[in-house]
Order: structure tokens, then C-alpha cells, then sequence
């Protein structure tokens, strides 16, 4: 498995509720359907960062997700609320371990 770490630095703060409705309704269910996908999660770091994680089974999957997710940021017109590029790091997930959470119903 890899993972592609994301940090949005000079986040607009004003946008940051219409981000998160756009990944949510729009970002995560097209990057979902990408081959590989194991998950993605999205993070408000405060001061103006977010981060985000896309897990995939391949590097190459890794790298497609990183372009398809700049081609979404474009389509989506949030290049106000992320005026800088990400700094991306990626690589191989060389230790994990996953709790499954169980609702209460």
C-alpha cells in the first residue's frame, strides 16, 4: 500500500466549511472509484493548513491520485481557497494497524 500526504498551507479560513462540503460530495466519491483506492482523509491543521491522506495499492495509483485530485481542485474553482500547491510526500505504508469501529445502533 502507498500514501500520499497533502499540505495546503494559507488556506483560506472563510472557505474552509465549502472545502470540506466539495470533498465530501465531490472529491471522495470520484477519487473512491480511482483503481487501488483505500481511503482518503482530510485534515484542518488550524492557522490556515489542511492536510489531507489518500491511501492506494500502487505508487503509480499513488501519483494518478495526486493529478486527479490538482484536475478536481481546478474544475471545483478552489484555487482562491488553496492559492499554494501542496507539498506532497508519498511512499510506501511500511507499518499499519487498524481498529474497525463498530456503531452503536
Amino acid at each position: 500500500m502507498h500514501a500520499t500526504l497533502r499540505r495546503y498551507e494559507g488556506v483560506d479560513r472563510q472557505r474552509t466549511a465549502e472545502l470540506t462540503e466539495k470533498v465530501n460530495d465531490t472529491l471522495i466519491p470520484r477519487l473512491s472509484e480511482l483503481p487501488g483506492f483505500n481511503g482518503y482523509y482530510l485534515i484542518e491543521a488550524g492557522n490556515g493548513v489542511m492536510s489531507s491522506i489518500s491511501l492506494f495499492e500502487t505508487s503509480a495509483q499513488a501519483d494518478d491520485s495526486t493529478r486527479f485530485v490538482s484536475e478536481c481542485v481546478r474544475e471545483q474553482h478552489l484555487e482562491g481557497a488553496l492559492p499554494n500547491s501542496p507539498k506532497v510526500t508519498s511512499g510506501p505504508v511500511i507499518a499499519q494497524k487498524t481498529n474497525q469501529l463498530v456503531a452503536a445502533v
